[in-house]
């Protein structure tokens, strides 16, 4: 069976391109657009995907101010500034990068960040929102995933999904977007017994758990699509997904590539969100 490539440049150059139209014109009648990315750690891979937020938002006519906490920062100090500037009218838009400091929990920091401002929508009153059906920013990888798939035309009303992955800021919003989507979703997580039992039932398998090659040909029915949404350090330096692609290749019907495939989406929608707070604080 020939597997398709689910890629996501196609579909991120198209959110881009309205997003910039969008920033231009609010631009035109005032400051521009701008998102507050507030860092409170030194691990590599956050420093590399902060400073390509920022190149997008450059590229797109937002302005972008990374404000550095250091990786000692506590949470009293993450919070303050999060208040800070959720109070600030020159923000439009804020961005709590993780991973955060030891000791640190994200919903307890997160909550100091005013829902109209949390375009990443990680806050547990962002989350709330999105699990009572209410308007609200949701988290851009989550929505990312089913956006990718109405791209590539992949129907989700009555199909069974399978996510893989039950965090707050990947796992549990998406299964909420499914459900709005008409689809049947079952969540998986390092506490279920025989994922692959499971997983080879669906007719969509989204893996999202942050394990390299965690999802394999054994956990695939054939023809089903599997979405990657993993982005793992290799040990060549390289990304590779949760999807371990070579065993998966011949089976499914489609694959979405890592990298390559949510991750050009996920900043997308990021920055579209930031648009959206703009027009939506100016109205």
């Amino acid at each position: 069976m020939d597997t398709a490539s689910l890629t996501g440049k196609e579909l991120a150059a198209a959110i881009n391109a309205d997003t910039k139209q969008r920033a231009a014109a609010r631009t035109a009648h005032g400051p521009a657009p701008r998102l507050a990315l507030v860092v409170a750690t030194d691990d590599p891979a956050s420093a590399w995907y902060v400073n390509s937020l920022r190149k997008a938002a450059e590229r797109l006519g937002i302005a972008c101010d990374r404000i550095d906490l250091g990786a000692d920062a506590t949470a009293e100090q993450i919070r303050a500034e999060l208040g800070a500037r959720s109070a600030d009218p020159a923000v439009d838009a804020i961005m709590l990068q993780t991973p955060l400091p030891e000791g640190v929990a994200l919903d307890d920091v997160s909550s100091s960040i005013a829902a109209a401002k949390d375009v990443d929508g990680v806050s547990p009153l962002s989350l709330g929102l999105l699990a009572s059906g209410l308007d609200g920013f949701v988290p851009a990888t989550s929505e990312a995933v089913v956006e990718l798939l109405k791209h590539h035309r992949i129907p989700l009303r009555g199909r069974h999904v399978a996510v893989v992955g039950r965090s707050n800021i990947v796992g549990k919003p998406l299964a909420q977007l499914l459900l709005a989507e008409d689809a049947t979703v079952t969540v998986c997580h390092s506490r279920t017994a025989d994922l692959a039992a499971i997983t080879s039932t669906a007719e969509i398998v989204v893996a999202a758990a942050g394990r390299a090659g965690l999802v394999t040909g054994k956990h695939v029915a054939d023809g089903a699509v599997v979405i990657d949404v993993g982005t793992n350090e290799a040990a060549d330096g390289g990304i590779v997904g949760d999807v371990e692609a070579e065993s998966v290749r011949g089976k499914a019907s489609a694959l979405s590539p890592v990298p390559g495939g949510i991750g050009p989406v996920t900043t997308a929608l990021l920055m579209r969100h930031v648009v959206d707070a703009a027009e939506k604080a100016a109205n």
